[in-house]
């Protein structure tokens, strides 16, 4: 995993979009809703995904980029849900709402399809898709222009 400039404005410009998605979900979310590191939460996860499924796919042209931002935006909302579906699962196995482990685990997938069918709304999926497509482009100019 050596340091390029792909990596980099990949992690970079992937955390700064799911900043902003982040700022649009809240809206969407009910009334009262406790979000405590949604954001930062979301952001290190584009970092990570920027850096490790983006980063290494760099410098293959300027279709396949757009396709790497898509890829890594799909891969980013996808693990964004399943450890907020965590987070929100934990909250509630303190209240002593399961039964048991098993049925605890299977409530992660549950609350992450609740998450989704929320923020599955035209602007949220729209800029979900405008920015990865712009994330891909400026991820494979960086690549080239820094080589």
């Amino acid at each position: 995993m050596n340091p390029t400039a792909g990596r980099l404005v990949a992690a970079l410009s992937l955390a700064a979009l799911a900043f902003f998605v982040s700022g649009l979900i809240m809206p969407l979310m009910p009334e009262g809703t406790d979000f405590g590191y949604f954001t930062p939460i979301n952001m290190g996860l584009g970092v990570l995904v920027g850096w490790t499924l983006m980063g290494p796919r760099v410098g293959r042209g300027f279709v396949p980029g757009i396709n790497n931002g898509l890829t890594g935006v799909a891969v980013l909302v996808l693990w964004a849900l399943l450890l907020q579906g965590a987070v929100e699962m934990f909250r509630l196995a303190y209240r002593h709402i399961y039964n048991g482990p098993f049925e605890a685990l299977a409530a992660i997938f549950t609350i992450a399809l609740e998450y989704f069918f929320i923020i599955a709304v035209p602007n949220v999926l729209a800029t979900l898709a405008i920015g990865g497509a712009l994330v891909g482009w400026i991820t494979e100019s960086a690549a080239k222009r820094w080589k």
